[in-house]
């Protein structure tokens, strides 16, 4: 596990990271770990005000894909 407590760049690189606790914006420990073509799928946003994002790594950077309001238990650590 990474020091921070999220991922595990050890491991990395990925083809998909799922995360289940909400971060106020898309922890770039977690991007740094994903291949290119990898996805990442985390609930962004305030702790009462929540979107679940698709975020897919490319060779020229992000692209986002909005999935809709959600609402989970905040995520932990310095990017919770």
């Amino acid at each position: 596990m990474a020091e921070d407590g999220l991922g595990g760049p050890a491991e990395a690189p990925f083809d998909g990271i799922l995360v289940t606790a909400s971060a106020p914006k898309v922890p770039g420990s977690l991007l740094r770990q994903l291949a290119d073509g990898g996805r990442l799928v985390i609930p962004v946003g305030t702790r009462w005000d929540q979107e679940l994002l698709g975020v897919t790594k490319t060779r020229d950077g992000v692209t986002i894909a909005r999935l809709g309001g959600c609402r989970v238990v905040p995520l932990l650590g310095p990017d919770g």
